[in-house]
Order: structure tokens, then sequence, then C-alpha cells
């Protein structure tokens, strides 16, 4: 049974962060993240307003609000040190990969060459992301269907 224990340690399970697995890759997501701020979140910004709504399919002051919100809502998307030490991702990373995602339906590994974010950490952004605005704006802005919606 120790053997057994042992083998399975052993094994590369994919789960860098944890004991005994193999390394996480590096994608340079530190740089990603000063790169997405100085593209669109810094005043003289490289991009315009005009080309921030283009992406994202909404205005820089709706962006905000809801970062701001949602950043309120749930703790997961502050930026914070992980288990080894490194910095995590951005806020901003994490809801353009999201927005990104659902503004024109990319998947988590179209997602993942812009973001620099891992498939399941993009995925489960979703999930929180989704879950808080549900939470946040249901009864203000979800209207039930009307009859001739049905």
């Amino acid at each position: 049974m120790t053997v057994g224990l042992l083998d399975l340690l052993s094994q590369d399970c994919g789960r860098g962060s944890q004991v005994g697995c193999g390394p996480n890759v590096d994608r340079h997501r530190h740089y990603r993240g000063e790169n997405l701020l100085e593209d669109y979140f810094i005043p003289n910004s490289m991009y315009s307003n005009v080309d921030f709504r283009g992406r994202y399919r909404m205005q820089p002051y709706l962006f905000n609000k809801v970062m701001h919100d949602v950043c309120n809502y749930n703790a997961y998307f502050v930026q914070k040190c992980e288990v080894a030490g490194v910095l995590g991702l951005l806020l901003k990373q994490k809801l353009t990969a999201v927005i990104r995602m659902l503004a024109y339906g990319s998947s988590a590994d179209q997602v993942d060459k812009m973001a620099r974010m891992g498939k399941s950490t993009t995925l489960e952004s979703l999930v929180r992301f989704c879950d808080a605005i549900e939470t946040l704006y249901t009864r203000d802005y979800f209207c039930k269907p009307t009859p001739w919606d049905l």
C-alpha cells in the first residue's frame, strides 16, 4: 500500500501547485497583465474608448462599474499572492478573459493566448463572474419574460 501511494505521489498529476506534482506552465502572465493595463486601462492608453467598446462590447465606465461590483461581491477576483509566493492574476485579466468569452463566444483555450490564463482558471472565473452578475443585478436589470416573449 505504501509503495502504491508513493507511486501515485510521484506521478505528474498536472497540478504544479501541489507537493509532489510537476511544475506549472510559466505563461508570463505578469507581463500580459502589464500590457493589458497599458493597452486599455491607464490614462493615455494605447487604444481609445472606441477601440475598447469594439473589443469588449461595452464602454469603459460600465466595465469599471461591473469590475468594482464583482470585486466587492467575490474576493476571488482580488489579486493576491499564491501558495508559491507568486503574485496572482490581475482582476482586469480575469474579467477581460470572461467578458471576451461572453462577448465573442470564445473558448477557454482561445482566451489563454490573450489573457495568459489556464483553462481551469478561466472557467472558474467565468462561473464566479456569472454567479456574481446574477446575484448583483437580477432584481434591477433582469425582468421576467412577458407572454409575448414566451
